[in-house]
């Protein structure tokens, strides 16, 4: 499997690590051994919402070379999600398997159409937001509707990551994964269409 994360000026940076801090343990496992990312961005650098700065290693990529692209969120997707060639980018992800966010990215991945005809969630202060893009806004942890995966806010994300370890690998698998990053949670708020 060859993952996609997508960072950008604005990001919430714990949308991204709570995520990848979990789901680089697929390659624990022998069912998922191999597994890959690049950190994709329009430009060598990204900036958070506070001024932390993140290298990324591939510049404006073909998003659909990936197996599952990650979309995080943060305040700059309210400006992202007008900005056309960023969305054109993102929609070069059309024909990726499994489209993920959390938090706000999945305004993003509204912006490009990735949730139309779809129900899908993110931040609870952002449904409003979400609304226009997707044809219910479930107030969820998680929503799965086919092979797009939305999460909720920010902390989600650990969720998030353990959800798709499920998925992917298996249930032992993912309390092996709690296990190792200390993780005493059982995520309620499951939605799978």
């Amino acid at each position: 499997m060859k993952i996609g994360f997508v960072l950008f000026n604005g990001i919430t940076f714990l949308d991204f690590v709570g995520f990848y801090d979990v789901i680089y343990r697929l390659n624990l496992f022998a069912k998922t051994k191999g597994t890959s990312w690049d950190i994709c961005g329009l430009s060598e650098e990204v900036t958070d919402e506070l001024g932390m700065k993140v290298k990324v290693n591939k510049i404006k990529p073909d998003l659909a070379e990936y197996d599952l692209l990650f979309v995080p969120g943060g305040m700059g997707t309210r400006k992202l999600k007008e900005d056309k060639d960023f969305v054109d980018w993102l929609r070069t992800a059309e024909k990726v398997p499994y489209k993920v966010s959390v938090c706000t990215g999945a305004l993003l991945l509204g912006a490009a159409g990735f949730l139309e005809g779809k129900q899908a969630t993110t931040h609870p202060g952002a449904y409003d937001l979400l609304e226009p893009y997707c044809k219910q806004v479930l107030k969820s942890r998680i929503v799965k509707d086919g092979h797009v995966i939305t999460a909720g806010g920010v902390a989600t994300s650990i969720d998030l990551g353990l959800y798709l370890i499920e998925l992917f690998v298996g249930k032992d698998e993912m309390e092996q994964v709690k296990v190792q990053i200390d993780y005493p949670y059982n995520t309620e708020g499951i939605v799978e269409l």
